[in-house]
C-alpha cells in the first residue's frame, strides 16, 4: 500500500501481562495508526501481536474510524466488545496513547 502525503504515522506501546502467552514472548504490544491529517480517518494500522489473524481482525475494527468526528471511547469500546484476546487491555491502552500523541501533534 502506498500512503498519500496527507497521512501521518503514530505508534504507541503498552505493557503486556506476563501471565499471558504473548507477555512471555513480548514485553509490550505496539499499535501504529496511519491517519489522514485532514480528515482524521485511520487509513491503516499495524500491531505487534503474535498471530496474523489477530492483526487482521484488529485492522478491520480500527481502519475507517474517524478521529475528528468520533470520540476515541467509541473505538476503544468497539475493540473491547469484539477483540477478546488476552492482550485486549494493552491493545486499548496502546491505541489510546497513539491517539493522544496524534491529538497533541495535531493541536500544535
Amino acid at each position: 500500500m502506498i500512503y498519500s502525503p496527507e497521512t501521518v504515522y503514530f505508534i504507541a506501546y503498552a505493557k503486556l501481562s506476563h501471565n499471558i502467552p504473548a507477555g512471555k514472548m513480548l514485553e509490550t504490544v505496539g499499535v501504529g495508526l496511519i491517519i489522514n491529517r485532514h480528515t482524521g480517518v485511520i487509513e491503516d494500522t499495524s500491531c505487534t501481536l503474535l498471530t496474523d489473524e489477530a492483526k487482521q481482525f484488529l485492522k478491520e475494527i480500527i481502519v475507517g474510524f474517524n478521529l475528528h468526528n468520533q470520540p476515541i471511547d467509541m473505538l476503544l469500546d468497539k475493540i473491547a466488545d469484539r477483540y477478546h484476546g488476552f492482550s485486549q487491555k494493552a491493545v486499548c491502552v496502546a491505541v489510546n496513547n497513539a491517539y493522544e500523541r496524534y491529538i497533541q501533534w495535531n493541536n500544535n
